[in-house]
């Protein structure tokens, strides 16, 4: 199976932590942020495409095309358009279903390893019940764990199963028109609604994640991994 790592953006809530490096190079306990994301990959990966952009070259350099036996391409993303926009330049690339991920959040290896094996004709999502949603899109599931809809913030809920950023598609998905969520960008979530509404989408409820968007999640990041890859 293919997994999909997004790390095209600037990283500007990272400041200055940014200023001279990608995002996902970011150390996390010595290594970068985006090292630790494809050590914790299931085994069945065996290739990473990872969708670059800023100072993409440093990324090259550190993992080259081959990366712990498994094979490294690099797909830049020259407008910064979403996650939409991502699975536009990418659809030539997959082969099958694919993993979609995030390369600034840190998640349960168990959580990636249920995705990997979901066999939904439309794909899957990971959500996470949170006490503090207000950051975040909800997930609205039936109740059979399908995915229903998204609610996008501001929203009014405290409590809620929020989108991790972390997905199966198969190839439903590009049956589909992307869903605009701003004037310039395109979500994947939202699209993946729509396949949603034809083909059932799971949602994988996690066991743990951690995002990794400012310079104030690195102690937490550090402790997650601490916890969850190293105890």
């Amino acid at each position: 199976m293919q997994a999909v790592v997004l790390a095209a953006g600037k990283g500007t809530r990272m400041r200055e932590l940014c200023h001279d490096c990608p995002k996902p190079m970011v150390k996390l306990l010595g290594k970068p942020l985006l090292e630790w994301r494809l050590a914790t990959l299931p085994d069945c990966i065996d290739e990473v495409i990872l969708v670059v952009g800023y100072l993409q070259e440093q990324i090259k350099e550190y993992f080259g095309d081959e990366w712990q036996g498994r094979k490294i391409t690099y797909v830049t993303q020259e407008v910064l358009d979403g996650t939409g926009g991502a699975m536009r330049i990418l659809e030539s690339y997959l082969k099958g279903a694919a993993m979609i991920t995030n390369g600034d959040d840190l998640y349960h290896v168990l959580d990636l390893e249920e995705l990997a094996l979901d066999q939904s004709m439309g794909g899957a999502v990971i959500g996470m019940n949170v006490d503090d949603a207000s950051k975040y899109g909800l997930l609205e599931v039936d109740e059979t764990g399908k995915l229903e809809s998204i609610t996008e913030r501001p929203h009014d809920k405290e409590v809620g199963v929020v989108n991790t950023g972390t997905y199966i598609i198969t190839e439903k998905f590009f049956d589909y028109p992307l869903v605009p969520i701003t004037e310039t960008e395109f979500g994947l979530p939202q699209t993946l609604v729509q396949v949603a509404k034809e083909y059932p989408v799971t949602v994988i409820k996690a066991r743990a994640w951690q995002p990794v968007g400012c310079p104030e999640d690195i102690p937490d990041a550090e402790a997650f991994i601490q916890k969850y890859f190293l105890g």
